[in-house]
């Protein structure tokens, strides 16, 4: 599969999945944007894959805010020509009891995870169906398709997510253009590093114990890998996968199976 004349933009590009996607697309022959609020991450993306031969740029964006989601669109068609590839992985994540959660906390989470998703939908879709043809991807989480304790923020966002991916799609399904969302599990990231020092800080037992109740989780054993995530991804770009439309694919290693 050839992606070669496409422009795609993603969001949380500095690290982690959206790094592994940024690389995975650039590879199949689209010119990214890479784009998140840390620019040293993002900057450093941008080069690495451009040292690798392929079109990237880096432009900051904080996907909560609807005038940098505007800049950031903007300079990214500038530097692209078109944004044909939308993936939403930008993200922020906290546990807490609901009894000692702030609004402050559950009014971020839900700006960053699911007004940002909406957002920047938003700023690239009417190109999409001018051209009649678009992939919309939101990198959600299986918090977003069940309950766990601890996370209710993190989860309302998540369902808010793969809520407005499945209305999304049924609104552009006949226009050329797929809304998917990937609802992986626990992946090997600094977000997955970020939950072990929680357990750690919450219950006391050490950085080993703590991975070991995330990986007793999977039936694999394991975390997942952000490649596995990009893989999904271009995927999904393919003309092959047109049919796919409003799902809520899950990569998880089979733990809802057990």
């Amino acid at each position: 599969m050839s992606l070669s004349g496409r422009g795609a933009v993603i969001t949380g590009g500095g690290r982690g999945i959206g790094r592994a996607v940024a690389r995975a697309l650039a590879e199949r022959g689209a010119s990214v944007v890479v784009s998140a609020r840390t620019t040293v991450e993002i900057n450093g993306v941008a080069k690495e894959l451009t040292a690798a031969g392929f079109e990237a740029h880096a432009i900051a964006c904080d996907v909560a805010d609807e005038a940098s989601v505007r800049t950031m669109a903007e300079e990214a068609v500038k530097r692209l020509g078109t944004v044909d590839i939308l993936v939403n992985n930008a993200g922020i994540a906290l546990s807490n009891p609901v009894k000692r959660l702030a609004l402050e906390e559950w009014n971020r989470i839900l700006a960053v995870n699911a007004t940002g998703t909406f957002l920047c939908a938003r700023a690239f879709l009417e190109g999409m169906i001018d051209r009649r043809w678009g992939r919309v991807i939101n990198v959600a989480s299986v918090a977003g398709l069940r309950g766990s304790r601890y996370i209710a923020a993190y989860t309302a966002s998540k369902h808010a997510q793969i809520g407005f991916t499945r209305a999304l799609a049924a609104e552009v399904a006949d226009q050329g253009i797929t809304v998917n969302a990937i609802c992986p599990g626990y992946v090997d990231t600094p977000m997955t590093e970020s939950s072990v020092s929680r357990i750690v800080e919450k219950t006391g037992v050490s950085p080993e114990e703590a991975l070991e109740r995330i990986l007793a989780l999977s039936p694999q054993h394991r975390l997942i890998r952000p490649e596995e995530i990009a893989h999904v991804a271009v995927m999904l770009c393919d003309k092959n996968a047109e049919g796919i439309n409003g799902q809520a694919i899950v990569i998880d290693g089979g733990s809802g199976a057990h």
